[in-house]
């Protein structure tokens, strides 16, 4: 799939995937903008992008954690050292001050799209043109 980036609100919206793709409570991993992305669909449909990079273990591994809840918080726990964070915030709920990076996801006729701020780059790199 040919990757499509539109800009809007100073936010470039990339489309990643159809939504169908995304199985619920299972991560997928995903190039955003040269950014490594971790998306999840939880069971009620809602969607969570966060950065894929572990920020205690320091490994590109987030997609592949165990999603859950803790109370009313939709959380994923790292696959290596198992701290649990919040998929809404990034916020470590085990390790006070330690965070995964958040990005605005949502849906858009049947396309998931993750937000990286706009930059001014040159138009061959804006969706793949060459």
């Amino acid at each position: 799939m040919t990757l499509d980036a539109t800009i809007t609100d100073g936010l470039r919206w990339t489309v990643v995937c159809p939504y169908p793709r995304l199985e619920p409570e299972r991560g997928v991993a995903a190039l955003v903008d040269g950014e490594q992305v971790a998306l999840f669909r939880t069971y009620d449909g809602a969607l969570y992008a966060i950065g894929q990079r572990d920020p205690i273990a320091g490994a590109y591994v987030m997609a592949r954690g165990i999603v859950g809840t803790r109370g009313d918080i939709p959380t994923v726990a790292s696959p290596l050292h198992k701290q649990v964070y919040d998929l809404r915030t990034g916020e470590c709920l085990d390790v006070p001050g330690v965070a995964v990076p958040t990005y605005r996801v949502r849906c858009r006729a049947g396309l998931v799209e993750v937000a990286t701020p706009a930059v001014s780059r040159p138009m061959a790199d804006v969706g793949g043109a060459r």
